[in-house]
């Protein structure tokens, strides 16, 4: 099955122009569509937050400024998208079933992007989300977790600076878990397409489960032809090993499934998806 679309929320960052590049130079490896969501903030969203004290006209006031500021910011997003799109030879325009060529389209709405972004990553083959802004903590990241956790489809985590290649040289993290099988089954055209597969395992990675090497053996069925390499933690940390396993391979896609551990006990604790999502510089494809 091949990706045929890619939902990506834009957002006018430096965080997500590096992910509508990654997004375009997927629809181009692909011939997918993108289609670029900007979700603008409901300027009616404010009034509950003004408090008391405030008159109905500083509170009109407020929601005019809020709109304005919307509106502007929309139509940067705007410009930035077609800037991008020219730049990368995309043809600006909806898709065709049968298209030979990458297209992307632009839309915005008003509402809660969380929502709104997992309500259309549904019918998205994939939903590609910048990465956290640079000091900011990965639980805030609300679109992604929202992708992860409500559209049941796939996520990909652009890396802050754009690659130059996704899904050349592929590496799966393998842990025998049910979210790392959703990733396998989600990656698996990528796979086929590949010049290179490795599986990556690690004795505190594996939980219940099949190990690495079952897993080869059913990519083989599906002439996929992958090495397997068991990786060490990096300073007692798994996710750092996997990272550093991933970039000894030249790797620009990692496969693997998020949040084996619940959500809460990962971001208590840390874990191997709070690092990746924390320290990845590569593409990251994720499933839950």
């Amino acid at each position: 099955m091949a990706v045929r679309k890619l939902l990506l929320p834009l957002t006018g960052t430096a965080a997500g122009e590096a992910a509508l590049s990654t997004a375009l130079l997927i629809a181009r490896w692909w011939r997918a569509h993108v289609l670029a969501l900007h979700v603008r903030v409901d300027s009616r969203d404010v009034a509950p937050l003004a408090g008391e004290g405030l008159s109905g006209a500083m509170i009109e006031e407020m929601m005019t400024a809020t709109e304005r500021e919307s509106s502007d910011r929309a139509h940067a997003v705007r410009a930035m998208f077609d800037r991008f799109v020219a730049e990368h030879e995309v043809t600006l325009g909806e898709p065709r079933p049968g298209t030979e060529t990458a297209t992307a389209s632009f839309a915005a709405v008003v509402g809660r992007e969380e929502d709104l972004v997992a309500q259309q990553g549904r019918l998205a083959d994939l939903t590609v989300v910048p990465h956290p802004e640079a000091g900011e903590d990965v639980s805030s990241s609300d679109a992604l977790h929202a992708v992860l956790f409500d559209s049941g489809r796939p996520v990909l985590l652009s890396p802050q600076t754009p690659p130059k290649t996704v899904g050349r040289r592929i590496c799966v993290g393998w842990n025998g878990t049910a979210e790392s099988a959703s990733a396998v089954s989600a990656v698996l055209p990528w796979l086929q397409r590949a010049d290179a597969v490795r599986i990556l395992s690690a004795e505190g990675y594996q939980r219940r489960g099949p190990a690495a090497p079952e897993l080869a053996a059913y990519l083989a069925l599906h002439e996929i032809d992958a090495d397997i390499v068991t990786f060490e933690p990096v300073g007692g940390v798994v996710g750092a090993g996997l990272l550093a396993a991933a970039t000894d391979f030249g790797c620009d896609l990692l496969a693997m499934g998020a949040y084996s551990h619940s959500r809460l006990r990962q971001l208590i604790l840390g874990g191997v998806t709070r690092h990746v999502l924390e320290r990845a510089s590569l593409p990251v494809m994720m499933n839950r």
